[in-house]
């Protein structure tokens, strides 16, 4: 973006650039005020080179099937995507390795976190360095205090768990983003209770499920959407456990609630 500053630091915008990228949701649904229902887009940041995809072990519980939605938002934008799993000091069953395990095999970078024991803080200052970075995760699962944490001195709002719902409070309110040093930034980002991917077609879903690739080009037809239709190489291969049931479901679940959207 170009523009002039005056001297009582105000100005005027002369020239805006074209976005390399940008991560959008569906907006959550807009009701009254002359609007229908309509599922408009919201850009959360443009120009990114990494996304940092942070849940936590436990307060709130994991949850894969957002994460998954959060995946394909990323990979739809063409994001380096990195997996946090925080606050694995609450990790009482071991199952954060269970799902890392998972997301390893089917080829992205997991990242094990914790602010009691320090686990993976270095790990994710590391990946950050000499990149745009944007933190993106539902409510309390830890980004802020992360954030916190990896960089001391940036003081960012942290909440609470609610007793009543065992989901976050909304603290950061609106997408910050912050210069580490020259060629370091983080975007720190509102939790979001929902997550849903906006200007997906249903045939084209399948191509942000990275494991689905290998199979299917085995597909009878070159429009299949993995759901029905016979001949599936990618249903023969959730059969044969070469693809996992649990991605797979992510993906159904996904495709049912694929809207089409309008934009206006």
């Amino acid at each position: 973006m170009e523009f002039d500053l005056n001297n009582d630091g105000t100005g005027v915008i002369k020239k805006i650039e074209k976005r390399k990228n940008y991560i959008s949701r569906k907006a959550p649904r807009i009701r009254g005020a002359g609007y229908r229902g309509e599922r408009l887009e919201q850009i959360i940041a443009a120009n990114i080179n990494k996304l940092f995809i942070v849940g936590s072990i436990n307060e709130p519980d994991f949850n894969n099937k957002a994460i998954d939605r959060f995946i394909v938002a990323g990979e739809s934008s063409h994001l380096d995507i990195i997996i946090v799993i925080n606050k694995t000091d609450l990790d009482k069953e071991n199952i954060a390795e269970t799902w890392s395990s998972l997301y390893k095999e089917i080829g992205y970078r997991v990242i094990l976190s914790s602010i009691i024991s320090g686990n993976g803080i270095n790990e994710i200052k590391t990946e950050a360095k000499g990149y745009k970075n944007i933190f993106w995760g539902h409510s309390g699962v830890g980004k802020s205090s992360l954030l916190n944490l990896i960089y001391p001195g940036l003081n960012l709002e942290t909440g609470e768990i609610s007793p009543f719902t065992d989901k976050g409070t909304h603290k950061t309110v609106t997408s910050i983003m912050i210069k580490i040093d020259p060629d370091t930034y983080v975007i720190d980002t509102p939790g979001v209770r929902e997550i849903e991917t906006f200007g997906i077609r249903k045939e084209d879903l399948s191509h942000y499920f990275n494991e689905f690739e290998f199979y299917a080009v085995n597909c009878r037809f070159s429009t299949c959407t993995h759901y029905h239709e016979p001949g599936c190489a990618i249903i023969e291969a959730v059969k044969n456990e070469q693809i996992s049931e649990i991605r797979y479901d992510s993906y159904l679940r996904m495709l049912e609630t694929i809207e089409e959207d309008i934009i206006y």
